[in-house]
């Protein structure tokens, strides 16, 4: 059931946009999205390309200053956001603000009608309080609405709608700015238009009850604003996810700030090859996104955040390596753009840092609204926001001083890509989950193509043991790699300290376990772990045989799993895996493995059962089921 009472979804994430519990909060928030948009995006053409009839100021420095002022409001007033999306019911907030916004646009049309930059920025500051108060509605609402099998691609969508929303906006407020002497007032018109109609789709968002109507509203935005990071700190990987976001924000604001000035300095465009360019980098967070849901099976899939981490670094140093050597000798239209072949090497860049951008960015926001407490969701993405906005403003300082100390435009997109890679290494150093979750990731996408059958049998929470055939060396890491939730295995001292591997298995939290007469210090604080993550309703993953098989069949089953449930009763899943027998990490007839590449990139299955009972769980059963669910295959 999803969280709305309606059935989970089977098809494809597109028919949530045929369905009212999605598809008019999705139109709502698309048109919000392109409002922004079209106004910061004229906003910041008018003034880099009018730049001489508005005073002396520097554009580059009015571009970096203008994301400034847009995202300024989120550091003062997300925390209010937050209290309101969890006090008040959803639907009434969402159309208060869409009202908010018309007022908004009508101030922002009179600035381009007087051609007056203080009115301007002025409507720009609201917009960045107006985006503010969705924020934690935005997101906050889709667990209330979607099931959790639902998440990603609900968030996929959001994503895809909120970057193709800046792809038409960018190109709509991008055109219409520079269609003659009345472009500017053009634009402001059109953003009015577009606030009236987010305002009339926001009329059919459905009723989205309040969280914590009992919530006491604090009116100091500086001690909710502490109160809400404090609380978000306690739990670790969603603050790091956080973490996560607000970098990848400062990373994309560098670049989107950016795009003014490199188009017509390095690549010798205009207007209409600004808009190509933000439409380019659209795109590829729009396809990124879409593709965040295939790639993890539905699921919330943290491998891809380093995946995603990886390609936001190469091609941003590639996108250097394409900059060097281009220069300005006019400023031309997008024909011309286009005609020179270096230039497309550029466009692929920002293609794929689009792409990997919506790979890292998508499992993070997913994860934030899983595993957030229901009832403080909306604070704790406000909590995000905050963070959001600190980072957003740092990119504009950053950018700005960067600039003024003489590196270029391309040596600041090279000095962003170096400085995401840091990043990603702290982060995944402090949680060693995401790098698992993208190793196994790999192995499992990569390495073999893998068919699953039956792993909803395992608890979205809870304590659970799944018990499995050991078959290779890698049968924890393809576990691991199609359970949603983490496992902690038990598994042989021996298997646990090989090369390469042993770094994974450590990664994973793996527990080494070695027989009574080889080491019963080893074994007894294994058994004392394993109980550890029962009670602390964790899932743990047991291979009952004790030793890869030397031939392919079942093993007998040794009776330590009892002695664990004894000490922390959990319900057991019984899970087989099908054709790893034979391959490159399973053992050949001369017991020998790793020698040839046997087997590997092919289909391979994992099956699991009807959970059993703690007392239902002898070696006997579990070894009769596992064979069952196994059959022939091995």
């Amino acid at each position: 059931m999803s969280a709305s009472g309606g059935p989970a979804r089977e098809g494809s994430q597109f028919d949530l946009l045929r369905e009212r519990r999605f598809a008019p909060f999705f139109w709502t928030q698309f048109l919000g999205a392109g409002n922004d948009n079209v106004y910061k995006n004229a906003l910041v053409i008018f003034v880099a390309f009018q730049a001489a009839s508005l005073g002396d100021a520097d554009p580059n420095t009015m571009v970096n200053l203008a994301g400034a002022v847009f995202i300024a409001p989120f550091m003062l007033l997300s925390a209010t956001g937050g209290q309101l999306a969890d006090k008040f019911e959803k639907s009434r907030l969402i159309r208060a603000i869409k009202v908010f916004e018309i007022a908004i646009m009508l101030v922002g049309l009179a600035g381009f009608w007087l051609r007056d930059v203080v009115v301007l920025f002025a409507a720009l500051g609201l917009m960045g309080v107006h985006s503010t108060l969705f924020g934690p509605v935005k997101y906050a609402i889709l667990p209330q609405h979607l099931a959790p099998d639902e998440l990603v691609g609900g968030n996929g969508l959001v994503e895809m709608g909120t970057f193709v929303a800046i792809l038409l906006g960018t190109i709509a407020g991008g055109l219409v700015v520079a269609a003659g002497p009345h472009g500017p007032v053009a634009a402001g018109a059109l953003a009015v238009a577009i606030a009236v109609a987010g305002w009339l789709a926001s009329r059919a968002v459905p009723v989205t009850p309040a969280v914590d109507p009992a919530l006491v509203f604090n009116w100091n935005p500086f001690t909710e604003t502490w109160r809400n990071l404090v609380f978000a700190r306690r739990n670790r990987v969603v603050w790091l996810s956080m973490m996560g976001i607000s970098w990848f924000w400062f990373y994309g604001a560098v670049f989107l700030a950016q795009f003014a000035g490199y188009a017509r300095d390095h690549l010798g465009g205009n207007e209409t090859v600004v808009t190509a360019l933000l439409a380019l980098f659209s795109v590829g967070i729009g396809t990124g996104s879409l593709m965040c849901e295939r790639m993890s099976r539905r699921r919330v899939e943290l491998g891809l955040v380093p995946f995603g981490s990886i390609g936001l670094t190469v091609f941003a140093v590639d996108l250097w390596f394409a900059s060097r050597g281009l220069s300005a000798a006019g400023v031309e239209g997008l024909a011309a753009f286009a005609a020179k072949p270096a230039h497309w090497r550029v466009a692929f860049d920002l293609v794929a840092i689009g792409v990997f951008g919506g790979f890292y960015i998508v499992p993070l926001y997913a994860l934030i609204q899983e595993r957030s407490e229901p009832s403080h969701r909306s604070r704790i993405i406000a909590a995000n926001n905050i963070l959001n906005a600190v980072f957003m403003v740092a990119a504009a300082l950053v950018a700005i001083g960067l600039l003024r100390a003489g590196l270029s435009i391309p040596d600041l997109f090279l000095v962003t890509g170096l400085m995401n890679a840091a990043v990603a290494v702290f982060i995944y150093g402090l949680v060693p989950e995401f790098l698992m979750r993208f190793l196994a990731w790999l192995l499992v996408n990569l390495a073999y193509r893998v068919r699953t059958e039956g792993l909803d049998a395992v608890p979205d929470e809870g304590p659970v043991v799944v018990v499995c055939n050991h078959v290779s060396y890698v049968d924890a890491v393809v576990i691991a790699g199609c359970v949603r939730r983490p496992v902690r295995f038990v598994m042989d001292h021996r298997i646990f300290r090989m090369p390469v591997l042993s770094f994974l298995f450590r990664t994973m939290g793996a527990i080494p376990i070695a027989p009574a007469k080889e080491d019963a210090a080893v074994k007894e604080r294994a058994f004392a772990r394993a109980a550890d993550v029962l009670a602390r309703g964790e899932v743990l993953g047991i291979f009952p045989e004790g030793r890869l098989t030397p031939d392919g069949e079942l093993q007998p089953f040794r009776p330590g799993l009892s002695e664990i449930l004894a000490r922390t009763p959990a319900p057991v899943v019984p899970m087989a895996l099908k054709g790893l027998w034979g391959s490159f990490f399973s053992r050949a007839a001369d017991g020998r493995a790793m020698r040839r590449f046997r087997g590997l990139f092919s289909r391979i299955g994992l099956a699991a059962g009807e959970a059993i009972t703690p007392d239902g769980a002898t070696p006997q059963r579990l070894r009769e089921r596992i064979a069952a669910l196994r059959g022939d295959a091995r």
